[in-house]
């Protein structure tokens, strides 16, 4: 069985607000929940304008207070980017509000460019060399083993499930010598997934948390009645990764017909390699396209990203996808 999860990166839409993205995302995270999702993930970006989430523990409490089983988490928290300390006390926090319902995905690179990184650590003095050392630093936190002679409070005692993420083999290789379950952020960056799967799996030693290893793996789907609409929601997230890839990041834009072509053939490449990791169309095809992904990966869970214009074109995306999921399962699909 494979689990299935969202990650929602609280898209602005053209012509929306912050505030409208917030609101979203709290409904979103409640019909994925009654749709069977596992968990509800969203990840620390700055200084762009088209993502809400960057103060990702406050909505992580908004999505919280939204929904009542479904797992709530970060995917990720940029660790270089704050003291381990203040993200124990935060997490610590979420984990006394939603016991039981926390996860907190830990990621080394600053979720944005040099210039705002500088502005995020003004005074902070922070190595992404030291990453291996600040997890355990913040583990040790929520063991409150004393090894740091500071008790975390909030923290002190809570139990977030701990996830390390990457995109390149050093997340692999970290989350096998601590025993943590390991995110790949495939969505984007699919180059080194089948290395990447294959190195953790080897070097995994058990640990507290984990007593094997347990791999998830980012992938797009933009479900829809027919292929035809599939592909044109998977159009505003096409315009958004080629505008950031070129500089110049936009906020989500309306779906646009045969967009795809119009960048050319060397676009079009482009954008066929760094998305492949995709589900695009009905829900038989995007069935079909999962099932060939996990059986080539062997993933023990998706985490299902889709940044869709619309936000009840969005909610029928999930719908499809979880009818498939389930179809792929062998359950029965969520009322």
């Amino acid at each position: 069985m494979t689990d299935y999860s969202l990650l929602d990166l609280v898209p602005v839409v053209q012509g929306g607000t912050v505030s409208q993205a917030l609101a979203n995302a709290a409904d979103l995270a409640a019909h994925a929940e009654a749709q069977g999702f596992k968990r509800y993930w969203m990840a620390e970006h700055h200084g762009m304008n088209g993502i809400a989430s960057a103060a990702t523990s406050v909505v992580m409490a908004h999505v919280g207070h939204a929904t009542s089983t479904i797992r709530i988490g970060a995917g990720g928290i940029m660790l270089p980017n704050h003291a381990p300390l203040q993200i124990a006390e935060q997490f610590g926090t979420l984990d006394a509000l939603f016991p039981g319902r926390i996860d907190l995905g830990l990621g080394r690179a600053p979720g944005s460019d040099q210039r705002v990184a500088q502005a995020i650590r003004r005074t902070l003095v922070s190595d992404p060399n030291a990453f291996p050392q600040d997890v355990m630093e913040l583990q040790s936190y929520f063991a409150d083993d004393g090894q740091t002679g500071i008790q975390a409070t909030p923290g002190a005692g809570a139990k977030p499930e701990l996830w390390i993420l990457g995109s390149s083999l050093y997340g692999a290789q970290l989350a096998a010598a601590l025993g943590l379950p390991y995110a790949f952020a495939s969505h984007f960056a699919p180059d080194a997934l089948d290395n990447a799967i294959a190195i953790y799996r080897r070097d995994f030693r058990p640990s507290a948390q984990l007593e094997r290893p347990h791999v998830m793996a980012g992938f797009n789907v933009f479900a829809a009645e027919t292929d035809e609409e599939g592909e044109l929601l998977a159009s505003s997230q096409q315009q958004t990764f080629v505008s950031l890839r070129t500089g110049n990041p936009i906020q989500l834009p309306p779906p646009r017909a045969g967009y795809r072509e119009s960048l050319g053939p060397q676009g079009a490449a482009i954008l066929n390699h760094t998305l492949s990791c995709s589900a695009v169309g009905s829900r038989q095809t995007v069935r079909n396209q999962i099932a060939a992904f996990v059986e080539r990966t062997g993933v023990d869970e998706l985490m299902i990203t889709s940044a869709i214009y619309d936000h009840e074109a969005r909610k029928r995306s999930l719908t499809l996808t979880a009818e498939a999921m389930a179809e792929l399962n062998g359950v029965k699909a969520a009322a």
